[in-house]
């Protein structure tokens, strides 16, 4: 009796990665599982990251591997974009080029999903921290309280409490559904994951997680989460108002609920992320202006159950006079 292996593809952006390509490759080439389809979308890398690739094409003459190259330089959302339209798997899975999987990643993911038929396979990772050479297991964590989800409001629920997280890696992803959905990435946005996963998850309906460590998420001098500067805060207020848009356009009462959670607990964390990268108070005092005017809680909602006393106290301190909760926040932040 046959075992059905489907094919699944794996896509790996290819800009300024040369020190790190060919260990991403490796894992790759790997894996336990063999269906795979490797998708490289040279976004004009103006180092020597396609040298390493080709030496590896010639190495490897065996593996399914399609090279796409861009004309210009065209930003990560337009190479994710790029990707989901060009893989023939009915699986994609996004693999950043600095960071590598364990060697049966794939094969643990296929397995649930095949189990499950799940829209959605969330694994687990681990931070290598290369300044220290320390290691941390969880990093992004998957704190949701159950394996299985097979209900829309219930999965974005969980997410709405912080329970998956929203970067796109590390997750197998059927095709179909995000096709079928529409759900790509918008263009020019520097943490396109956030919006995205957003996006997706309103349209989700089933959803699995697995226990096992199957990503290496390293952190280096290169890394966003260490040279965050004001255009990536901008970038947040943009996905902000996405939010708010969505909210807005929302017709289910729960879901809409939902959302509104999620915009009070993500204006939070661009705060303190915004403050312990620039310490800029006077910046600071502007975001908190802006988001005042976004979607907040309104009197039902405080004086009603539908909100916990944690959201009610974020939104309380988000809509302060703009100078009092800057020096408010500050002072939480710091004490």
């Amino acid at each position: 009796m046959s075992i059905i292996q489907p094919l699944i593809s794996i896509n790996i952006p290819i800009f300024k990665c040369e020190k790190y390509i060919l260990r991403c490759l490796d894992s790759v080439k790997n894996q336990t599982y063999k269906n795979l389809e490797i998708i490289l979308i040279n976004d004009c890398t103006p180092d020597g990251s396609m040298i390493i690739v080709q030496e590896f094409l010639n190495t490897h003459p065996d593996l399914n591997i399609k090279v796409i190259e861009l004309e210009e330089n065209s930003g990560l959302s337009v190479v994710r974009n790029i990707g989901i339209r060009a893989s023939s798997g009915k699986y994609i899975y996004f693999l950043d080029s600095d960071d590598e999987i364990t060697r049966d990643c794939i094969d643990v993911l296929v397995k649930n999903a095949l189990r499950t038929d799940a829209q959605i396979i969330i694994a687990q990772n681990r931070w290598i921290n290369t300044f220290d050479n320390t290691i941390k297991d969880f990093g992004f964590p998957t704190t949701a309280p159950r394996k299985y989800y097979n209900n829309n409001l219930e999965i974005f629920s969980v997410y709405s409490d912080g329970g998956f997280p929203s970067s796109s890696w590390n997750k197998l992803i059927n095709r179909d559904f995000v096709v079928d959905k529409g759900v790509f990435f918008v263009p020019g946005l520097f943490a396109q994951d956030e919006l995205w996963f957003f996006n997706l998850l309103l349209k989700t309906d089933t959803l699995a997680i697995i226990d096992n460590i199957t990503y290496l998420y390293y952190l280096h001098a290169e890394s966003v989460i260490f040279n965050r500067k004001k255009k990536n805060f901008e970038n947040f207020l943009t996905i902000l108002e996405h939010f708010s848009q969505s909210y807005k356009d929302e017709k289910d009462v729960v879901l809409k609920r939902l959302i509104k959670k999620k915009i009070i607990f993500f204006k939070e964390m661009v705060l303190i992320m915004q403050w312990k990268a620039l310490k800029d108070k006077e910046y600071l005092c502007t975001n908190i202006s802006r988001m005042q005017k976004m979607v907040r809680l309104n009197i039902t909602d405080y004086v009603g159950s539908n909100f916990c006393m944690d959201i009610k106290k974020k939104d309380l301190f988000q809509n302060l006079p703009s100078a009092f909760a800057t020096k408010l926040f500050i002072w939480r932040f710091e004490r």
